[in-house]
């Protein structure tokens, strides 16, 4: 089956065919680094995150571009979200970016999100930006008034067709104030005159200013990807304006295609309620952290299609992590199992349950990037396994290698759920050690017929989640 991918540019799901055949150049917005990174960046970075895994493992080579925000993104009031912050805490506007950008990275590496190829912030590519902001002025696609640069909306006739709004459609001054300076109120600044008090500030070709939010990711874009590249991605709520202008300028400058494919990610709210600090319900990364692990934070993420809004409560989150422990105790069964198991060299059994498996998951994951099928596929295969390693076969060390091979191919290596083999060290390889210790206490007590001893050690496992099963080859255990 052929990668088919729901293409916003177009409203369709459209074969993906890259632009250069076994290579794949991605863009996706990232942060404006003002602030500690919430629930709704785990979202779509875990989307783009299994997005890159997947393409990967199917043995594409591709280049992740991933900017930085680091100056230029306003809000509606005109003001930098960057200054802001740096005036909120007395901070210089620098401190504040490279305090959120390690925050940021930090979050995403406990996540287990694979950090980009190339992340290149706004504040370092401002002769880039220059460039392309002149070439928009000599073909008259934008205007110079009392210092600042405005593309002329005007200019470009499928200004709109990403998002469908067409101009008459549009409410002056969405995101900057309306002001006398622009021809059109839909016009957006390519470069923003500075006032006095605003600190980050460049010497421009227009006197000393700002670049505009959108200008940056074309700049970047263009300078890593080229004019035309295969995958532009990031959240729905920037469709319009900052995806629109973003084409509309680079088209404009290039005169080529922009990118060819849009993945947009869809929102998150917090118990039905979008998520903002004023409502109490702004969610951290590494609060979440604090009360769920990263492979169950991920396994809710894919749960709802990338494109879908999730909400993040209380139950969905439990939900979650009673999901994502059904498939780590299999996997932990296995593993146990396979520390005594006989090395063996008999055929494979269970092969054409690995084979089924593995081709309904990437039937899935070929369906646009189909999380929520491809754990169900999961989930089912996992009763199956659960159901065969209690069987009581003896099963040999080359087939429960199989089962963690799938396993690990397809949970692990894409949707980044599992943990690998090498990663079960340290505090969990001892956390299993002690286990494994109690379990051999009670091996000797139930020899002894202290079923006193033994129920104790069983009761007191279980008061802490871990649940013991005795069975004809042995003791296993798994999480409760």
């Amino acid at each position: 089956m052929t990668l088919r991918i729901f293409n916003v540019l177009g409203r369709e799901k459209q074969d993906f065919v890259p632009l250069n055949e076994g290579h794949v150049n991605m863009y996706v917005c990232g942060p404006t680094v003002y602030d500690n990174s919430h629930i709704g960046h785990a979202k779509t970075y875990v989307a783009f995150d299994v997005i890159t895994r997947y393409l990967r493992a199917t043995g594409l080579d591709v280049l992740y571009v991933q900017n930085i925000t680091d100056v230029g993104h306003l809000l509606d009031s005109g003001e930098d979200r960057i200054l802001k912050k740096a005036a909120q805490t007395q901070a210089k506007p620098m401190q504040i970016v490279e305090t959120y950008a390690k925050a940021y990275f930090d979050a995403m590496d406990k996540l287990g999100v694979q950090r980009p190829d190339i992340s290149p912030r706004a504040s370092g590519h401002i002769p880039e930006m220059f460039k392309m902001i002149e070439t928009l002025l000599e073909k008259e696609n934008a205007y110079v008034s009392n210092g600042s640069v405005y593309f002329d909306v005007s200019s470009d006739p499928n200004y709109g067709k990403l998002s469908n709004r067409r101009l008459q459609e549009q409410e002056a001054g969405t995101r900057e104030a309306v002001r006398g300076e622009k021809r059109n109120p839909e016009d957006f600044a390519l470069w923003k005159r500075a006032e006095p008090e605003h600190i980050l500030r460049w010497d421009s070709p227009w006197g000393e200013g700002f670049p505009g939010w959108h200008i940056e990711c074309s700049a970047m874009a263009l300078k890593y990807l080229g004019a035309t590249f295969d995958i532009h991605g990031g959240g729905i709520d920037n469709i319009f304006p900052h995806n629109e202008s973003e084409i509309a300028q680079s088209e404009c400058a290039n005169d080529a295609e922009f990118a060819r494919y849009w993945i947009l990610v869809g929102s998150l709210t917090v118990d039905g309620i979008k998520m903002s600090k004023s409502l109490g319900n702004f969610i951290t990364i590494d609060d979440a952290l604090k009360q769920f692990p990263a492979p169950v934070i991920r396994y809710f993420m894919q749960s709802v299609h990338y494109s879908n809004p999730v909400d993040y409560s209380d139950d969905a989150m439990n939900g979650a992590a009673r999901g994502w422990e059904r498939l780590a105790n299999a996997v932990r069964l296995a593993r146990q199992m396979g520390r005594s198991a006989p090395e063996g060299s008999e055929g494979i059994a269970f092969e054409e349950r690995l084979g089924t498996l593995r081709a309904d998951f990437t039937a899935a994951m070929d369906d646009d990037f189909n999380t929520p099928q491809a754990i169900a596929s999961l989930q089912e295969f996992t009763r199956d396994v659960n159901t065969f390693l209690n069987s009581g076969t003896a099963i040999g060390r080359i087939t429960l290698d199989a089962i963690l091979d799938t396993y690990e191919a397809t949970a692990g290596k894409v949707l980044g759920i599992l943990p690998s083999p090498e990663a079960d060290s340290g505090s969990a390889q001892r956390e299993a050690a002690l286990i494994q210790m109690l379990i051999d206490l009670r091996v000797q007590a139930r020899k002894a017929k202290n079923w006193a001893e033994s129920d104790r050690i069983r009761n007191e496992l279980a008061a802490i989640g871990v649940i013991l099963e005795d069975r004809a080859d042995g003791t296993v255990w798994k999480v409760g």
